[in-house]
């Protein structure tokens, strides 16, 4: 049986991310292999991974970035069981480098991202090293991407809440606009950036409820109709981006803020990862 030293322990344990007791014990099993050892160490992670398939991954961690260039970005959800492990400094870490990863390679689908290399390994595996080392269902629980002229993300504190959003132009002050609109995503959840853009089925699912409060309120019913489009008009002022008011000076619509600024800025689209 090979000598295993505790500086081997602590270079596994440095170059897998598993405890120093998995670490020890892979290594006395492989007699001293390291190779050996990190397949025992994924192996255990497999195990581990299929032990809690059937668990809820509700917790995590959502992030957002754009690249240098400031014309692509990317937001990602890594989920996990527990709000312990959501907090925890290296499983953030963890996540940050592949979100890294995924904007470095211009990756636009969760399949790309997953089939990236991560430190020696595809990040789908790495995932499974992280099952192993954390003891909890790990998964990456969404990917989006946008691009265009400009580009911004904002992560509220906690990394619960992220979002990006794309905007058509560059003008002067761009990534102070671009952070602010970032922030009002956040902050007021808007439903599309604008009317034109929300679907039909949401248009008649509430145009209906409308009509039945505007019933159960006891409005003739020559009014129901009108009455229901006012509230349906409220509602697009109310959950579309460019309609709503602006968080910082509500006597303003988003889109007459962006156009003291420049009469053709807008925003294109807007992603919003959002933890419960």
């Amino acid at each position: 049986m090979a000598n295993i030293t505790a500086a081997e322990v602590n270079k596994l344990r440095k170059q897998t991310g598993a405890g120093m007791m998995d670490c020890k014990k892979a290594l006395v099993e492989s007699d001293g292999d390291f190779d050996k050892a990190i397949d025992l160490l994924r192996k255990k992670g497999q195990k581990v991974a299929a032990n809690r398939s059937d668990r809820d991954a509700a917790e995590g961690v959502v992030l957002a970035k754009v690249n240098d260039e400031r014309t692509f970005g990317a937001a990602i959800m890594i989920n996990c069981e527990t709000d312990f492990v959501a907090k925890n400094d290296d499983f953030v870490a963890y996540a940050q480098s592949v979100l890294d990863l995924a904007i470095a390679n211009g990756a636009k689908t969760s399949e790309e991202v997953l089939a990236l290399n991560l430190n020696g390994v595809s990040v789908k595996d790495s995932l499974v090293d992280q099952i192993g080392k954390i003891g909890e269902k790990i998964e990456l629980g969404g990917y989006a991407v946008l691009e265009d002229a400009s580009m911004a993300a904002y992560i509220h504190p906690g990394n619960r809440i992220a979002t990006l959003v794309s905007l058509n132009k560059v003008v002067d002050g761009i990534e102070e606009i671009g952070k602010d609109m970032a922030m009002q995503v956040a902050a007021m959840n808007p439903i599309a950036v604008d009317q034109s853009l929300v679907d039909q089925a949401t248009i008649d699912h509430e145009l209906e409820l409308f009509r039945d409060v505007t019933r159960q309120e006891g409005k003739p019913e020559a009014m129901v109709e009108k009455i229901a489009l006012g509230k349906l008009n409220k509602f697009f002022k109310e959950s579309t981006l460019l309609n709503q008011d602006f968080i910082k000076d509500s006597k303003q619509s988003v889109q007459n803020h962006l156009k003291g600024f420049d009469k053709e800025l807008t925003v294109t689209n807007f992603k919003r990862f959002a933890l419960a």
